[in-house]
C-alpha cells in the first residue's frame, strides 16, 4: 500500500497551488483556476448530499474533454463516490449498458450524447445532469435536483458565509483500498468488463508521476487523449492535477493539422500520445521532405546526414511546441520505422506499457535510457514482473505482473476476475515478452488482439467480428488493422449465396451493402473500411481458432 493517500493529494494540490490556471478549454479559452475548480466542486459536493449521495455510489460520467468533464470527476471521487468514466464514442445503447451494469445513480452526459439516450432503459438513474452548465437534463419522478441546482447559489452562500476559501476544501476520509473509479473495457454487452481501481490503484500511477517528475507545478499540458480512457486519465489529468499543472483540454479529433496547432500554441513541457500520431506525422511530414531529391542525395554523405538530421529534429520539436522535456508513447506499440528514425534524429521519445488494469502504467524509462524496442523498466518500488517462459530473456513467454497498480478485480465478474489474477496476486497481461535483467520488458507479439482506434480508444476486434459472423451470406470473419483503418477479412457462406441465386461477380456488392449494416451497430471508431473476400476458410488452431498471426500482413490482390 502506498503512503500517500489518494484523495488528499489533491487537497492538498487545490490549496498549494490555488491561484495557478489549471483547466482551459482550448475551443471557448475558458479557464479554472485551481480555487475556482475547488469550487465547483465544493458546489457538487452539496448537490450530492442533496441527492444523499452514499459511499459506493455510482456517477456515469460521458462527452468530450472540456474542464466541466474533469470537474466532475474531480467532485466525484473527493466526495467518496465511485466515478464510471464512459468513452464518449460509444454508441447509445452501449452508454445505456455501461450505466445500468455499473449501477449508477447519476450521470453527466453531453448533449449530444444525452438526445440519443434512451430515458427509459435507464431506470436505475435518479437524474441526469447537463456537461454544458450543470443544469438538470432529466430527473426520476418524485426527485427534486432541479430545484436545487437552481437555489444552488443561496445553498452555497449558506454553506460558506464568509466566502470559499482554500481552507475550505476538504475532500472524503478515504482509505486507499476503496474503489475509486470503475473503467469499463469495452461497451459493448457480453464482452464489458468493468475494471475496478482503488485509491492504491490510482495512487501508484500519480505518485510514480509526481516522483518522475513528468509534471510540475506550473508546467503546461495538452490534454488530446479521451480522458474516459485510463492512459489519458492518469496522465493528462491526475498527475497533472495533483502537482499544479496547467491543462488545456483540446476537445477535437486530434488529426495531425489540428494537433500541431494546438502543440504550437500551448507549448507543453510534456507530450502523452498513442503511437498513431506519431506515425502520422512522420508519413505525412516527414517522409514527404525527406524523399526530395538533394536531400536523399545529403543523406548519402558523411557528416551531411548528421546535420541534415539534426535540423529534421528542430524542426519536428518546434512543431510540437519546442519547450517538451519528451513524447511519451503508449497505448500500442510504436511502428519499428518510425521508431527508428525518431532514435535515428536523436528525437527525445519514450515508449511505455500499460493496460486498464493497471491504471495503467507497468513499465516506462525516461527517454534518456530508453532502449529501442523496448517499452520501459517495470515501475521500481511499485511493480514486479515475471515471464512465463524457461528462459525470460530469450524466451518470450506471457508477461505477468504484480503490485500496487493492479485492479481490485472486475466489476461483478468474479469469474473473469479469477481467469486473470491467479492465487498469488499476478496479473496475467495476455501479452508476449521477454525481460531483460534489469526488467525492461519487450514486447513480441500479443494474445489480446486489441487494436487502438486513432484517439486512444481500445478496439476489440471480436466484438465486432461477432457482429459482422450474424450478418447475412458471411460464414467467418477476421477484422485486422490496415494503414490505419480497420478491414474485414470474410470467407462468404457460398451455401447461403447459391440458394440465393446470388453469382459470385454480384458478391461484393453485397458485402458493401453488409458493411454499412455492420457500421450502423458499432461506435464511430469501429467502422469497417473494406471488405475483402477471403477465398478459403482461415486457418485454425486445434482450438478452432483462427491463427490471427497468419493475417495481419494480409494484402488483397
Amino acid at each position: 500500500m502506498i503512503e500517500e493517500n489518494f484523495i488528499k493529494i489533491y487537497e492538498k494540490s487545490f490549496k498549494e497551488n490555488w491561484d495557478l490556471p489549471a483547466l482551459t478549454d482550448y475551443n471557448t479559452r475558458e479557464t479554472f483556476t485551481y480555487g475556482e475548480v475547488a469550487k465547483q466542486i465544493a458546489r457538487l459536493h452539496l448537490l450530492f448530499k442533496y441527492c444523499q449521495i452514499r459511499r459506493g455510489d455510482k456517477i456515469a460520467l460521458v462527452g468530450r474533454n472540456t474542464p466541466r468533464w474533469c470537474i466532475a470527476f474531480m467532485a466525484t471521487v473527493s466526495y467518496g463516490a465511485i466515478i464510471v468514466p464512459i468513452l464518449q464514442d460509444f454508441n447509445a445503447n452501449d452508454v445505456q449498458h455501461i450505466v445500468n451494469h455499473s449501477d449508477s445513480v447519476l450521470l453527466f452526459a453531453g448533449d449530444l450524447i444525452w438526445e440519443n439516450l434512451e430515458v427509459d432503459k435507464l431506470s436505475q438513474l435518479r437524474a441526469t445532469i447537463s456537461l454544458v452548465d450543470y443544469t438538470c437534463l432529466d430527473q426520476r419522478d418524485g426527485e427534486c435536483i432541479t430545484q436545487c441546482l437552481g437555489d444552488m447559489d443561496k445553498l452555497f452562500e449558506k454553506a460558506y458565509p464568509k466566502g470559499f476559501t482554500r481552507d475550505d476544501v476538504r475532500f472524503a476520509e478515504l482509505t486507499n483500498d476503496k474503489v475509486i473509479l470503475i473503467n469499463y473495457t469495452s461497451g459493448t454487452t457480453g464482452f464489458s468488463k468493468g475494471v475496478m481501481l482503488t485509491g492504491n490503484n490510482l495512487g501508484g500511477n500519480v505518485c510514480f508521476g509526481i516522483s518522475s517528475k513528468l509534471h510540475f507545478s506550473g508546467s503546461k499540458c495538452l490534454s488530446f487523449l479521451p480522458l474516459a480512457h485510463a492512459y489519458g486519465c492518469a496522465f493528462d489529468l491526475l498527475v497533472p492535477l495533483a502537482v499544479g499543472t496547467h491543462i488545456t483540454l483540446l476537445g477535437k479529433i486530434p488529426s495531425p493539422k489540428i494537433l500541431l496547432k494546438a502543440l504550437e500554441e500551448v507549448k507543453p513541457n510534456l507530450i502523452i500520445c498513442v503511437p498513431l500520431i506519431l506515425e502520422k506525422i512522420y508519413r505525412k511530414q516527414i517522409l514527404p521532405m525527406l524523399n526530395k531529391r538533394p536531400l536523399k542525395w545529403a543523406l548519402n554523405v558523411p557528416l551531411l546526414d548528421s546535420r541534415i538530421y539534426g535540423q529534421v529534429r528542430k524542426k519536428l520539436v518546434d512543431a510540437f511546441g519546442g519547450r517538451f522535456e519528451q513524447v511519451i508513447v503508449g497505448g500500442a506499440p510504436l511502428n519499428a520505422e518510425v521508431e527508428a528514425f525518431l532514435h535515428r534524429i536523436k528525437f527525445p521519445f519514450t515508449v511505455g506499457y500499460g493496460m486498464t488494469e493497471c491504471g495503467p502504467l507497468i513499465s516506462y524509462t525516461h527517454h534518456s535510457e530508453f532502449i529501442p524496442r523496448s517499452s520501459g523498466r517495470i515501475l521500481e518500488g511499485y511493480m514486479q514482473v515475471k515471464i512465463d517462459s524457461s528462459d525470460p530473456e530469450l524466451i518470450p513467454g506471457e508477461i505477468c505482473v504484480r503490485g500496487e497498480n493492479v485492479m481490485a478485480g472486475y466489476y461483478k465478474n468474479q469469474e473473469a476476475t479469477e481467469k486473470v489474477i491467479d492465487k498469488d496476486g499476478w496479473l496475467h497481461t495476455g501479452d508476449m515478452g521477454t525481460v531483460n535483467n534489469d526488467d525492461t520488458i519487450f514486447i513480441k507479439g500479443r494474445y489480446k488482439t486489441m487494436i487502438l482506434g486513432a484517439n486512444g480508444q481500445n478496439i476489440y476486434p471480436e466484438e465486432i467480428e461477432s457482429k459482422l459472423n450474424n450478418m447475412p451470406f458471411i460464414m467467418e470473419s477476421l477484422v485486422i488493422e490496415k494503414d490505419g483503418r480497420l478491414v474485414a477479412l470474410v470467407y462468404p457462406d457460398y451455401e447461403a449465396v447459391d440458394d440465393y441465386g446470388i453469382a459470385n461477380e454480384d458478391l461484393p456488392v453485397v458485402m458493401e451493402e453488409i458493411r454499412k449494416n455492420l457500421n450502423k451497430e458499432v461506435a464511430p471508431y469501429e467502422q469497417i473500411a473494406k471488405i475483402h473476400l477471403y477465398p478459403t476458410e482461415f486457418e485454425k488452431t486445434p482450438k478452432r481458432s483462427i491463427k490471427r498471426y497468419l493475417y495481419t500482413n494480409f494484402s488483397p490482390i
